[in-house]
């Protein structure tokens, strides 16, 4: 086998990636891991909710994670960026950012997808260290704190329902005129929940540690946390110049096994789910991994 031409590119090397080198190597299968070394969680402090992996931090899980596969020799790693990809008689050719040019039988995409944070002063420098995106990866460290929700409609009412189970002391900042129904309004601050409709100037933080919300009519709340679902994109521009369909919330659509609309190509990890935890990332490449495999089996047997 020439040393461009694997059996799968893998392209992505966080924790979705990387578990599904795993099972693929493990699979004995000719496997290249193409990864920019950007995951979309490197800003926070640590990572929880992952069975024997609660409160390390993302960077010690992924190292571990790569020395780990990194010992199934028909593995290899690239640090660099893949750019374009296209489909080809024998499988995919996919081209870096360097001008490299690989090939493949089969594709795995875990790419993750990149945060269109809100243009608020602060934010970004806060994100994924005091703004957070979910209560079962950061709730419990921020429990019973003053806690914040930057949202609004159907989705705050929701979102706002779920962190009482974590704080009673909870602020909702439409961030502008609210469109909760009377009737929305009327629950959540019938369970204390306040609602605070004016428009926020700017994130008063201390290297990322969230100390006061200041709104654009010189008022501050204090807060120790908020809870953001900011817009995404995906991240990588292949998936859409293969023609992978994606679902109408901007994820990719896959099945239960991980494969995309494409014949040969699969996805895993935060690409193809709102649920964005480590512990998914994992599950859904070891399934990518080896139903991949799998499917190579069945087509050289």
């Amino acid at each position: 086998m020439e040393s461009n031409q694997f059996e799968v590119i893998i392209i992505g090397g966080s924790y979705a990636g990387l578990a599904a080198a795993m099972a693929l190597g493990r699979s004995l299968r000719k496997v290249l891991v193409i990864d920019a070394g950007k995951p979309c969680n490197r800003q926070t402090p640590h990572s929880h909710n992952f069975l024997t992996q609660d409160g390390s931090t993302p960077a010690e899980i992924s190292r571990i994670g790569r020395e780990q596969v990194a010992k199934y020799d028909t593995v290899t790693f690239l640090d660099g960026f893949a750019i374009e990809g296209k489909k080809i008689n024998s499988g995919f050719e996919i081209r870096t950012e360097k001008g490299e040019v690989f090939h493949s039988k089969k594709l795995i995409f875990a790419t993750g997808v990149k945060d269109i944070l809100p243009a608020i002063p602060g934010l970004a420098e806060c994100w994924g260290i005091s703004v957070i995106h979910c209560p079962y990866c950061h709730g419990y460290e921020v429990r019973n704190q003053r806690t914040g929700i930057l949202a609004n409609g159907e989705f705050a009412f929701e979102f706002g329902k779920m962190i009482t189970n974590w704080t009673k002391d909870l602020t909702l900042f439409t961030n502008g005129e609210s469109t909760l129904t009377k009737e929305q309004t009327a629950l959540l601050k019938s369970k204390n929940v306040k609602i605070i409709e004016t428009e926020i100037e700017k994130i008063q933080h201390q290297e990322g540690r969230i100390q006061s919300i200041n709104l654009i009519d010189g008022s501050s709340v204090s807060l120790n946390a908020l809870y953001a679902k900011p817009d995404f994109e995906q991240n990588s521009s292949i998936i859409a110049s293969l023609g992978c369909e994606l679902k109408s919330n901007g994820y990719l659509e896959v099945d239960q096994l991980q494969k995309t609309t494409v014949a040969g190509v699969f996805a895993c990890g935060d690409n193809t789910n709102m649920f964005r935890s480590v512990a998914f990332a994992v599950s859904s490449g070891t399934m990518a991994g080896a139903v991949c495999n799998k499917e190579l089996i069945d087509e050289e047997f």
